[in-house]
């Protein structure tokens, strides 16, 4: 799991295979838990916390360009 600060640091293409890369693990996770064959349940809370915090710095980011684009009044 990484943390807010890492995230941060890694520019917009290692953070979309970051995201692309925990959603794949959640759907591998969900897809266990279906069968019973799931070791740590924990592992589903920590994986779509992780999954909200990338999207999270991905909408900063997004707002902070939108942001700079327009010129102010």
């Amino acid at each position: 799991m990484t943390s807010a600060a890492e995230l941060r640091e890694m520019n917009d293409e290692q953070l979309e295979f970051a995201l692309k890369e925990a959603q794949q693990d959640l759907f591998r996770l969900r897809f266990q838990a279906s069968t019973e064959k799931l070791d740590a349940p924990s592992n589903l809370r920590k994986l779509r916390r992780e999954i909200a915090r990338i999207k999270t710095i991905a909408h900063e980011r997004q707002l902070g360009a939108v942001s700079s684009e327009q010129p102010s009044a």
